[in-house]
């Protein structure tokens, strides 16, 4: 068996030999590998379809959108898993914890605005990425503002959601 496998290291047919991670355009001064992962149509589907990358959207809505999935799941694990969740006022301690960290998350990312990042540059998983989303501190900080609210919604969402959840069962059954 050994002597099989020596002998197939040779054979480009062999689909041992096929390279599943490669440089990405097949530069490989780029930096950049190209794996079954990130270049499958399901995962650049994905990743095309997530706010950040979405053609035509705002960075206000861009900012909205992000925020509001940040606020609503940040607010389960500081309502359940925090140090008041056996306390009656669990929930208002959740809500308080996401608002708490979005207020934060906004601040860095005024920070960065400030700092002057970059424009995206293309890559393997997303080939053009939107020009005119992040491409200065105005549309950074409009980001940032839309992310501070969408937060702050999305986790007074899910305290509403959590504190009424009874009613809620009771509608479906």
């Amino acid at each position: 068996m050994a002597q099989a496998v020596d002998r197939s290291k040779n054979l480009p047919s062999d689909p041992r030999n096929r390279e599943t991670v490669r440089p990405a355009g097949r530069d490989p001064q780029d930096g950049n590998l190209e794996t079954p992962v990130n270049s499958s149509p399901l995962v650049k589907w994905f990743i095309g379809n997530l706010p950040a990358y979405r053609p035509g959207l705002t960075p206000f809505r861009r900012g909205l959108e992000v925020g509001m999935a940040h606020g609503y799941l940040l607010f389960g694990p500081f309502a359940k898993l925090g140090p008041l969740r056996d306390a009656p006022n669990a929930n208002l301690a959740g809500l308080l914890g996401s608002i708490g960290l979005v207020v934060i998350l906004t601040a860095c990312l005024s920070l960065y605005s400030n700092s002057n990042p970059a424009s995206a540059l293309p890559s393997v998983t997303v080939s053009k990425p939107p020009v005119d989303a992040f491409n200065s501190k105005e549309s950074w900080n409009n980001f940032a503002s839309a992310f501070l609210i969408g937060g702050i919604g999305g986790a007074v969402v899910a305290y509403f959601l959590t504190g009424n959840l009874a009613i809620f069962q009771g509608l479906i059954g």
